[in-house]
């Protein structure tokens, strides 16, 4: 469906509307976020403005122009795109299996903005304050309160606010990270939230209204501190049921899946989704039963839930075989054509429509006081943009008398639409050079 055409539906209870019997369904057209959708993106000495709205620019402000330029291009919105058709497909599945006096069950949501409140990424979904992924290196930031969300979960707090009990939300998320095939600065994630009242969770179990959702108790590895058994028992397997059937859906009713325990601050207990696909076992989702306290702080504390979080890019790249990530930002019609399909469901193999080689130069210099490694690869990124194709640390050297340390980091150039030349790469990795010199203080050894 193409991304001016696309439209969906959400259900928002009908007590908000005066009766409380049923969901109602509310048709929403594209229209309704064109003016997001092209509003300028810009970063200037005082303000960065973000999807038409304007932030005033703080010590925290490490959003770049490259990775804003990104911002509002909705890739899983845009016709026969590989994450519009991944999306769809699990959409369709969702639909066709989870419905509601035969209407769909869960809402669905993807054109949420991605500038949100600090509050909304970490506070809202339990990351304590000294957390990792609050660091600065590890996100892009608009100002000390605001940054790119680095999940949908950020969205999870104000829809359960909002009365829903089942929804989707898709959306592009942002976080500085290695520069290689598999990562990139923006990628797609899908949310899933399913929340469960006594009655709805025990009305298919034998004497089930004499159970309850709560208890006094202690946490453990099975549950929460205070559900009760048969709450986390119940929880957990419609959670793993609804997840190896969608993951079923995509790859075959003859997939094997194993879950693997693990840890999430906003769930517990949390679990892997692992496949055994082209001879390996390949992570493919995060998932667990929702923190009691996150429902409390979202008023419904008298309700519990699930919830899993997916890569659309890595389902795409294992489903279809795209060998590099950057091939979603491409606008080649080798690339795109090949997904052209008049069914979603209809397999897809790419094909590779080039056959380039990389050109490769090295890098050194002696690092700074406070230099960070996540400033130097977004450093890369503004001035190489997409023709890097991976940047990587191979040596580390101490100076035995100064105790000065000297990185030395491979730069692979690769144009994934055309030939590079060595006049074009050797002019790229000069500019490389100065900046990291004006901008870092690192001192070149080049």
């Amino acid at each position: 469906m193409a991304a001016y055409q696309t439209t969906f539906y959400f259900t928002r209870r009908i007590m908000h509307l005066g009766c409380r019997q049923a969901p109602c369904f509310v048709r929403l057209s594209r229209t309704n976020f064109s003016s997001q959708a092209t509003s300028p993106n810009k970063l200037d000495n005082d303000a960065v403005q973000v999807l038409g709205n304007r932030y005033e620019r703080d010590e925290w402000t490490n959003v770049t122009p490259q990775i804003l330029s990104k911002v509002g291009r909705n890739l899983h919105n845009q016709q026969y795109h590989p994450l519009n058709l991944i999306k769809q497909r699990i959409h369709n599945h969702i639909y066709a299996r989870y419905t509601q006096r035969g209407n769909p069950l869960f809402s669905v949501y993807d054109y949420l903005s991605p500038a949100t409140t600090t509050e909304q990424s970490f506070d809202s979904v339990l990351i304590p304050k000294d957390h990792v992924t609050r660091r600065k290196q590890d996100n892009y930031y608009i100002n000390s309160d605001h940054l790119l969300r680095p999940h949908t979960s950020s969205h999870q707090r104000d829809l359960v606010k909002s009365g829903l009990d089942a929804f989707l939300v898709t959306g592009d998320v942002y976080r500085r990270d290695d520069i290689d095939r598999s990562h990139y600065p923006v990628f797609h994630q899908m949310e899933g939230v399913r929340l469960f009242t006594k009655h709805t969770l025990f009305e298919g179990v034998k004497g089930g209204h004499m159970l309850e959702l709560f208890e006094e108790g202690w946490r453990v590895p099975e549950k929460q501190e205070n559900h009760s058994l048969e709450t986390a028992k119940l929880v957990e397997h419609d959670l793993k049921q609804t997840l190896v059937a969608l993951v079923k859906s995509l790859f075959g009713e003859d997939l094997q899946t194993r879950w693997v325990d693990c840890y999430f601050p906003f769930t517990h207990p949390s679990y892997e989704l692992e496949i055994w696909y082209g001879g390996e076992w390949l992570e493919v989702l995060g998932c667990g039963v929702m923190e009691q306290e996150l429902l409390r702080r979202a008023g419904a504390s008298d309700k519990v839930g699930w919830a899993f979080g997916l890569g659309l890019e890595r389902l795409a790249m294992i489903l279809y075989g795209i060998p590099d990530i950057r091939l979603f930002w491409s606008d080649d019609h080798g690339f795109l054509s090949q997904f052209k399909v008049n069914d979603i469901n209809q397999p897809v193999k790419f094909q590779p429509f080039q056959k380039y080689e990389p050109i490769v130069r090295d890098i050194s210099f002696w690092i700074p006081p406070g230099f960070e490694r996540a400033d130097f690869l977004d450093l890369v990124r503004t001035v190489g943009a997409d023709v890097i194709e991976e940047v990587s640390l191979y040596d580390e050297f101490v100076h035995p008398k100064t105790k000065k340390t000297s990185n030395s980091y491979r730069i692979k150039y690769f144009q994934l639409e055309r030939l590079l030349t060595n006049e074009e790469v050797s002019s790229i990795h000069k500019k490389i050079q100065d900046a990291a010199v004006q901008q870092l203080g690192v001192e070149g050894r080049f």
